[in-house]
């Protein structure tokens, strides 16, 4: 059975070290092979799991408009594009990561979406998990994910402003019309208890509270380092916590 998860939330709330972290613990698991998505326009997910991207797909798509009239006579687009797709992936141990980039400019994009889209999720049935590190607005995941997700986790920390961005994001994927089986909201970078204006913040939030992760000093200072999430302990506070949310997000979903 193939996982995946989708992760969105607003921008500085920990939604990229939430998903590397998630990919570390479904890794010591051995749900692998795993494919790392990231969809945010300033992506950042290769560098918390040591990968390097020299070809996004934002990328690809522009230059492939470009040189749409000049392809040998006799190779299908498709072929050519898909090609073009391999080279983009970034492979790891048990890790393959594929960047998203920016979205389209000027010009007509449906034939190359058409072909982008028929392949990811082609891509997506070859892996036991895929992992979607998203931005808040969530578009590259409408444009590019047509067979939907499993689970939807919507990050925040303990703000009101961060909180209510979390219940947009909602809204937002009813909007979409996305297909999801199950969302739920965790919240990061905690350093004390909930305000009461965060509990009530979270009620209007028609999400069950599925985590609270710790502010964790070891994490942080490995971020500011640029440093892979591989170099994490596994005695770090945040990795705990995220192991412990994993255990339950596969009891819930019968997910062995």
């Amino acid at each position: 059975m193939s996982l995946t998860i989708a992760v969105a939330g607003k921008g500085g709330t920990g939604k990229t070290t939430l998903s590397a972290l998630l990919i570390r613990s479904l890794c010591k698991r051995g749900l692998t092979p795993l494919l790392a998505v990231d969809a945010d326009p300033n992506a950042n997910l290769g560098e918390a799991l040591g990968l390097k991207t020299e070809l996004s797909i934002g990328r690809l798509q522009a230059e492939t408009l470009k040189q749409i009239h000049s392809l040998p006579a006799g190779v299908p687009l498709s072929r050519h594009l898909e090609y073009q797709l391999h080279q983009a992936i970034s492979e790891g141990e048990n890790i393959d990561l594929l960047v998203m980039g920016h979205g389209e400019g000027p010009g007509c994009y449906c034939a190359v979406n058409h072909i982008l889209r028929r392949y990811i999720e082609s891509l997506r049935s070859s892996y036991r998990c895929t992992i979607l590190d998203n931005e808040a607005g969530m578009e590259h995941l409408s444009r590019r994910v047509s067979h939907g997700i499993d689970l939807l986790l919507v990050v925040s920390d303990a703000s009101p402003t961060a909180l209510r961005s979390a219940g947009r994001i909602v809204g937002i994927a009813d909007d979409l019309e996305l297909e999801i089986g199950r969302r739920y909201l965790v919240l990061t970078n905690l350093r004390e208890e909930l305000s009461d204006r965060a509990r009530e913040e979270i009620e209007r939030i028609d999400l069950e509270l599925l985590a609270k992760i710790p502010f964790d000093e070891e994490m942080y200072e490995l971020t500011l380092a640029g440093r892979p999430i591989a170099e994490l302990s596994s005695e770090a506070s945040s990795l705990t916590e995220v192991s412990g949310m994993l255990d339950t997000l596969l009891q819930k979903e019968a997910i062995a």
